[in-house]
């Protein structure tokens, strides 16, 4: 099987898109014909995961423009809250899906649907209550309101089965102090796709950014 036919065919698991890179760009697209080039611009850099938000009316436009046309990427939707944008994220092309929180419904929906879910949390009862339902890889969401490199270390203890990736005011600047704990396995990042790059259609800038994100330790 080519590397091209296997990320088409393979079926992700949480994990396998957290170790993918060190960082997962979190992506607002307002334009669909943006998609595609700004996908690719983000591949020439090193990303070939990318979370799209469900944040804008064109959203699982934008993802289906992308799982359609750029193979070499994996697609998921990002900001998914429940089991009917879990199937139009599916419907649409995406192969993960990224959620601010966690609800049953939302976790039976993502299992039956066989979607990877990468759900957050912000607190150890949220912690255990999504290792109820199965998932040890969680997001840290809002990171730094939330506690930011302090509460991710004090989630080791009690929490050592579990990797986290913050997400939400985690730049460049921070970047490298998130990636060098243990429990994180990667680091959600919205600067790779500043929204002035997409209107000025710079995708030079942003394969610069992926670039430098792809430089990046994970411990």
């Amino acid at each position: 099987m080519t590397k091209k036919n296997y990320l088409k065919e393979h079926k992700f698991t949480a994990l396998e898109v957290m170790q993918d890179a060190p960082v997962v760009p979190v992506i607002v697209v307002e334009e669909v014909a943006h998609a595609v080039p700004m996908a690719k611009a983000l591949l020439r850099g090193g990303i070939r995961m990318l979370e799209v938000t469900l944040r804008t009316p064109k959203a699982l436009d934008v993802i289906k423009a992308i799982s359609q046309e750029v193979s070499e990427v994996v697609v998921g939707a990002g900001t998914v809250r429940n089991a009917k944008q879990a199937q139009l994220a599916l419907s649409a092309g995406a192969r993960f899906a990224v959620s601010p929180g966690l609800t049953l419904e939302l976790a039976n929906a993502c299992r039956d649907l066989g979607l990877a879910l990468l759900p957050g949390v912000a607190t150890p009862t949220e912690i255990m209550l999504a290792q109820e339902q199965g998932f040890t890889e969680l997001k840290f969401f809002p990171a730094v309101p939330a506690g930011g490199v302090k509460m991710l270390q004090a989630f080791a203890g009690p929490f050592p089965d579990v990797k986290f990736c913050p997400t939400g005011g985690v730049s460049l600047d921070n970047a490298r102090e998130f990636l060098g704990l243990k429990n994180v396995a990667c680091i959600g990042g919205s600067w790779l796709v500043p929204q002035g790059a997409l209107e000025e259609k710079n995708w030079d800038l942003i394969t610069r950014l992926a670039s430098e994100a792809t430089s990046l330790k994970v411990v």
